[in-house]
């Protein structure tokens, strides 16, 4: 069976392993849900997409999201959002491009760098590396194997004891490289920056970066399909995957999340169901009395996300102290580059999501802060940002966290620990 005949079936299965998906002349379109029969058509059409995949999921009306049209449907599109008066522009005139022209052609230095976005084997020969070099500070940690068997690893940069403790995990939705990228740029300059800022993160703060949550996913989306999001479990005959950012406990399935193993939003058929999930629910409970702050880096849509995602009824006892580190954060954010960040709760400022990492450890374990980062762009590029912007992103976003961390110490927040 050639992996062209049968591209939707490939997008949701992932069966052809020896051939790339390609998405030449794919278009992608800025639409807007204004209505409840909008709204209905767009999630039946998630739900059995032949086709059409979302790079927003469709779960509420007066929300703006980014479809992704197959050039066979390009007329059937047309033809239902002019019958359902579906404002929508073209975005991205050929999706293939934007994945041509992502990666640089040639790399001009040897070793790790962050020119190009590298693979997962990279990144733990990295870390062999760092620890021969920093091993009075640098652990490596195995926290289990994926459901195909690769690897889970942490590092934990501590420098003194009683530090309080940082959560960091990254591209658990697999095509968000810019995620790992920019997580382990930060590692490096927290280990090598004469910035007294940046020292005054790495001194004085327990480090745990996860930089690759999602590791099947994030394989099968370099060697197969760039547009990959969930992991690989395969939870039916036709599809594979679970969306991890939604199969967390607490709340799980109230919302923004679907029950069809063919959605990328599949929540999985209970909470806390992959054993990607579950290793990192165990290894973060080793240290969760330790944890002052969850970050989960995410791309695209220039965003701080605070709980909760599955309500805007309810807000945080603490929310109005996340909105003034944020406000400080957003600013010094925005100094280098004019990059402009919006921030609230998830439900408030993006959509309802629910079973989310960061709303577990704030929920069910009362971590004090937990904040999700939707990095750069605002959708021109979207999940494919040129790796010429990774260090311009992990630059801007150190700088948000030393104000964020500033702010945060202000407010009384980071307190040492005894050891």
């Amino acid at each position: 069976m050639k992996c062209r005949s049968l591209v939707w079936l490939l997008l949701a299965v992932g069966v052809c392993v020896g051939e790339k998906v390609r998405f030449d002349n794919y278009r992608v379109y800025d639409v807007s849900i204004e209505t409840d029969e909008q709204l209905k058509v767009l999630q039946y059409l998630e739900q059995f997409s032949d086709g059409y995949s979302f790079w927003d999921s469709p779960v509420q009306t007066n929300m703006n999201l980014k479809m992704v049209v197959p050039p066979h449907k390009v007329g059937d599109f047309e033809e239902m959002t002019g019958r359902l008066k579906m404002k929508n522009s073209l975005s991205v005139n050929n999706l293939q491009e934007l994945v041509d022209n992502e990666q640089p052609k040639r790399r001009t230095r040897e070793g790790f760098n962050w020119e190009t976005y590298l693979t997962l084997e990279e990144m733990y020969t990295w870390f062999d590396e760092l620890v021969a070099q920093y091993g009075d500070i640098l652990t490596i940690e195995s926290y289990g194997f994926s459901h195909e068997n690769r690897e889970m690893k942490a590092i934990k940069l501590s420098k003194n004891s009683g530090n309080p403790g940082i959560f960091l995990e990254s591209n658990i939705h697999a095509r968000e490289w810019i995620t790992s990228a920019t997580a382990t740029w930060i590692l490096n300059e927290l280990l090598t920056s004469t910035d007294p800022a940046v020292q005054n993160l790495a001194n004085n703060y327990d480090w745990y970066i996860l930089p690759v949550i999602n590791p099947d996913g994030f394989a099968y989306s370099k060697d197969v399909n760039r547009m990959w999001r969930k992991n690989r479990y395969p939870h039916s005959i036709l599809c594979y995957g679970v969306d991890m950012n939604r199969n967390f406990p607490g709340h799980w399935m109230e919302g923004g999340a679907s029950n069809n193993p063919c959605s990328d939003t599949f929540a999985g058929p209970v909470e806390g169901s992959e054993i990607e999930t579950q290793n990192v629910m165990n290894y973060f409970l080793r240290y969760k009395d330790r944890i002052d702050l969850y970050l989960s880096f995410h791309s695209y849509g220039q965003y701080m996300l605070f709980p909760f995602g599955h309500t805007g009824a309810d807000k945080a006892d603490n929310y109005y102290d996340w909105m003034d580190m944020a406000t400080a954060a957003a600013i010094a954010l925005s100094q280098k580059f004019g990059t402009l960040y919006t921030f609230g709760t998830t439900s408030d400022v993006l959509y309802i999501a629910s079973g989310s990492s960061p709303d577990w450890a704030h929920a069910v374990h009362n971590t004090p802060i937990a904040v999700t980062y939707e990095f750069r762009d605002k959708g021109t590029n979207g999940f494919i940002l040129p790796a010429d912007q990774i260090i311009p992103n992990a630059q801007e976003v150190l700088d948000s966290l030393v104000a964020f961390f500033s702010t945060g110490k202000e407010l009384g927040y980071f307190p040492n620990r005894t050891a």
